[in-house]
């Protein structure tokens, strides 16, 4: 530019302090002062900035429905949706009737209810069932007569232990179970459980006398989740999410690791390698499906171990760049940026496509998904002058190994929707109760959350089941096998 070192030192100050937003008049007239070319220089690096700063605006394309303004969100698609209902002649899936428990018999008329004349007698009954509340729905208190006898061998006082509640608790354990339920798996907030105890049930408990409650149900029922950590880790294929949350405050992470007989959830500080040692305590020998954060890599494999990272995000960013990005590329990047999302799609939909073949089978098809492998590799090894499929490249060759993995294991998916949808109802739940105050609230959290997804996943009513075991534990003192399948529940 011609100038010497100190001015373009003064320059570059200049500069930097209008990227920042910074710029003061003092040094917006000193950059008139140093001449056209230093005016010039920093109307380009601020015309730039903004343009950087526009391509970047908005969600991204893995930004939660939940985190984005509504006056962000784009208007619902107008193109005619598909008829609702099931296809033309599908079995009908109509609410199985019920058994009554009460039979009543309705008066016979002896004037007719519109023009009041005389009927005739009745000729015949119809049959109609009505299922309701009853008028009083008032939880039932029961008072036990407790004998107390002496024990010479012990020398002390014993009596027999009373299984319909927890020691030293007033709240039965089908009732304790239900609050679980409400809170920790449908994600009432503490207040709207107590509305629903009160009314209709008609009984009174504060928040602090239900996060005791749980606090101990949780404590009894560690060896269940415990047991769904190590089910999880022994599966076949396991997804894996994390998500943000609060804990008196504080960043914390939930993570999400399931399939479709278990789902286990963690609060840990990490949202790095720490807190999956933390939860893969040995190598795994099954397909970790993903996405593509980082520190899912550094989980340890066995030999049959594999990963698979998510299609569905990739395919979600290449929308974000055509959305949000794109409109401000030079023509040049456009046309290469256009080409690459061509092979991409093409790439990723012929993978899919051949997954869902009927006849699918990897020794099958073995020819098709090594050409599938070929293709990745020049798509990956190619040059582009565009820096998003520059970028997308890099990703793709990081991750070739891991992209079709769902076709040489057929058991695996391509896509992270199970965790995603697993841990839909947690975000809700943050949303409504605004997480957790103290370590103890979010261990607890952790522990009933998982065993009620893991309970449904598995086709059992997780309030009785979970009634069922406090009585057990109450009677016995030790806490039952966590049930496997419905037959068991």
């Amino acid at each position: 530019m011609g100038m010497d070192a100190a001015i373009q030192a003064e320059l570059r100050t200049i500069i930097d302090a209008a990227l920042r937003g910074k710029l003061t008049r003092d040094q917006a007239d000193r950059a008139n002062d140093l001449g056209r070319e230093a005016t010039n220089a920093v109307m380009l690096a601020a015309s730039a900035r903004l343009a950087e700063l526009a391509s970047q605006d908005g969600p991204g394309p893995h930004t939660p429905s939940g985190a984005i303004p509504i006056y962000a969100k784009p208007r619902a698609s107008m193109r005619r949706r598909k008829k609702s209902g099931a296809v033309d002649g599908h079995e009908g899936r109509r609410r199985p009737t019920p058994e009554p428990d009460e039979r009543i018999e309705v008066e016979e008329l002896t004037t007719c209810p519109e023009c009041h004349g005389e009927v005739h007698r009745a000729t015949r009954r119809r049959r109609r069932l009505i299922e309701d509340l009853p008028v009083d729905t008032r939880v039932k208190a029961t008072e036990y007569s407790i004998p107390g006898h002496w024990c010479p061998t012990c020398r002390k006082h014993v009596e027999p232990r009373v299984g319909a509640a927890l020691p030293k608790s007033a709240i039965g354990n089908r009732l304790a179970a239900m609050t679980t339920v409400f809170h920790y798996g449908l994600g009432l907030t503490i207040d709207q459980t107590r509305y629903v105890l009160l009314s209709p049930l008609r009984t009174r408990l504060s928040g602090g006398g239900l996060v005791n409650l749980w606090q101990r149900i949780a404590a009894i029922m560690l060896p269940w989740y415990e047991q769904i950590g190590d089910d999880a880790k022994r599966s076949a294929v396991l997804h894996a999410d994390e998500t943000g949350w609060r804990v008196n405050g504080k960043t914390h992470w939930l993570w999400c690791f399931a399939n479709h007989t278990n789902c286990w959830y963690m609060i840990d500080q990490s949202r790095g390698g720490e807190a999956l040692k933390r939860f893969f305590t040995e190598a795994f020998a099954g397909v970790l499906i993903h996405d593509f954060w980082k520190p899912y890599a550094s989980v340890l494999l066995e030999d049959a171990g594999e990963h698979q990272c998510c299609l569905a995000h990739l395919l979600r960013e290449l929308e974000h760049v055509d959305e949000k990005v794109l409109p401000h590329k030079p023509p040049d990047a456009e046309e290469a940026w256009a080409a690459f999302v061509k092979m991409l799609k093409r790439l990723i939909r012929d993978g899919i496509r051949l997954r869902r073949r009927v006849d699918f089978t990897p020794e099958k098809y073995a020819s098709r998904i090594t050409r599938l492998d070929e293709r990745l590799r020049r798509l990956a090894d190619a040059a582009y002058d565009d820096p998003d499929a520059s970028r997308l490249a890099a990703r793709l060759w990081r991750h070739q190994d891991e992209l079709f993995t769902f076709l040489d294991r057929p058991e695996a998916d391509w896509n992270n929707n199970r965790a995603e949808r697993m841990i839909r109802p947690a975000v809700i739940l943050r949303k409504n109760s605004q997480c957790n105050r103290s370590d103890r609230g979010a261990a607890t959290q952790a522990v009933l959350m998982s065993l009620h997804r893991t309970l449904t996943l598995r086709g059992i009513d997780p309030q009785t089941a979970i009634a069922d075991a406090l009585t057990t534990y109450a009677t016995t003192g030790t806490l039952p096998p966590m049930p496997s399948t419905v037959e068991d529940g």
